[in-house]
Formats: C-alpha cells, sequence, structure tokens
C-alpha cells in the first residue's frame, strides 16, 4: 500500500466518462467552465478533467496554473444523472497542453455520508 493510498479518505471508484454541463462558483455563480467529466470518485470526492477550451474565464484559459480555484466553493451538473452536486475545490493539476487539467472536488461538507455512498453505488463503473 503506497503512502498516498494509506492516508486517503474513501476508496476510489474510476467511473465511465460522464459530462458535465458546467461548472461554477457557488460564491458568485460565475461559471467558470462550459462543460468538462468526471473521471473517477469516491465518497468524498470527485476528479473531473477540463479541457483548455471548457474555461469560459479568460484567465483560466491562459494560464498553466488554475490553482486560483483551490479552496473556492463551486456546483456542478452530471448531465446524464441530471444531479448537481457542490464542493470546494481540494487540488488541481495540469496534464499537458492537449489534455487539459484534473481537479478534485471534496463534496463531503455538503452531502449526508449515506446520500455519498448511494452515489457511489449509482455511478457506472468504467
Amino acid at each position: 500500500m503506497t503512502a498516498q493510498r494509506k492516508y486517503r479518505a474513501a476508496p476510489r471508484k474510476d467511473v465511465q466518462p460522464l459530462t458535465l454541463d458546467g461548472f461554477s462558483s457557488l460564491e458568485s455563480l460565475q461559471k467558470l467552465a462550459k462543460s468538462g467529466e468526471v473521471v473517477e470518485a469516491s465518497s468524498t470526492g470527485i476528479l473531473l478533467k477540463f479541457k483548455r477550451d471548457d474555461f469560459v474565464d479568460k484567465t483560466l484559459r491562459s494560464n498553466l496554473s488554475i490553482d486560483q480555484l483551490v479552496g473556492q466553493s463551486v456546483y456542478f451538473n452530471i448531465h446524464e444523472m441530471n444531479l448537481e452536486i457542490s464542493g470546494k475545490v481540494a487540488r488541481t493539476k495540469f496534464l499537458g497542453k492537449k489534455e487539459g487539467y484534473l481537479v478534485a472536488v471534496d463534496y463531503s461538507a455538503d452531502a449526508p455520508e449515506y446520500w455519498r455512498e448511494c452515489l457511489m453505488d449509482l455511478l457506472p463503473a468504467g
């Protein structure tokens, strides 16, 4: 077991790519990205993938780092499930110019544990 996995709050589940209808700031209601996809999930967080062109804000599109999102409260809608989820951006990672970015959102404070466990059962495995 690696050190990183040892400290994880919940086991991760690879999911079939699910599309996002939008990704917005919960505080300002500003739309941050017009689309994206869910690539991995756990009962405490969701890993999202965005391409540079997905971002609406010009400053997010023009920078290699989107670390300014870390700590922001956000919400997004998973299209296939018609489900809105809110949480806080825990971390971001630049994958490369063509690949885009990974954004980890922790939603454990905004949803009860039972609901989060049920969501994990409903997400299609990848």
